[in-house]
C-alpha cells in the first residue's frame, strides 16, 4: 500500500490522555476507528464506552459518520503539522439506559 494512503490518528479522550497514534489505511471506515477505540480503551476510566454505538469521534468540530471512509473524513484536515491528525472522543452512553438510572435515582 502507498505511504500516501496512510493515516496516522491519535484518539484525544475526555480527560486529556490519548489512545495512539495508529495508522489506518485511507479505505477504513469510521466505524472501525470506534471499535478500535473500545477495544483499546484504556483501563481505570471513570466513563466507559460499552460498545462502538456509544463513542463520538469529532474532527474539525464535526461529528464523524459511521460509514465514511478516513479518505473522506481526511479533506477538511488539510495539512497537519507532525503528520498526525487528533480525533476527539466523546462517550455518550444509551439514552435507554440513562432514563432507567434517572428513574431509578428519583424513586430511591
Amino acid at each position: 500500500m502507498p505511504e500516501e494512503d496512510l493515516v496516522d490518528i491519535k484518539f484525544r479522550l475526555y480527560d486529556g490522555s490519548d489512545i495512539g497514534p495508529f495508522r489506518y489505511s485511507a479505505t477504513s471506515t469510521v466505524d472501525m476507528l470506534k471499535q478500535r477505540i473500545v477495544s483499546d480503551w484504556p483501563k481505570g476510566k471513570t466513563v466507559v464506552p460499552k460498545a462502538v454505538n456509544e463513542v463520538k469521534l469529532i474532527s474539525s468540530g464535526k461529528i464523524l459518520e459511521n460509514d465514511k471512509t478516513v479518505g473522506q473524513c481526511k479533506v477538511p484536515f488539510g495539512e497537519v503539522a507532525g503528520g498526525i491528525i487528533i480525533m476527539h472522543v466523546v462517550v455518550q452512553p444509551s439514552l435507554a439506559k440513562t432514563k432507567t438510572g434517572i428513574l431509578v435515582f428519583i424513586f430511591l
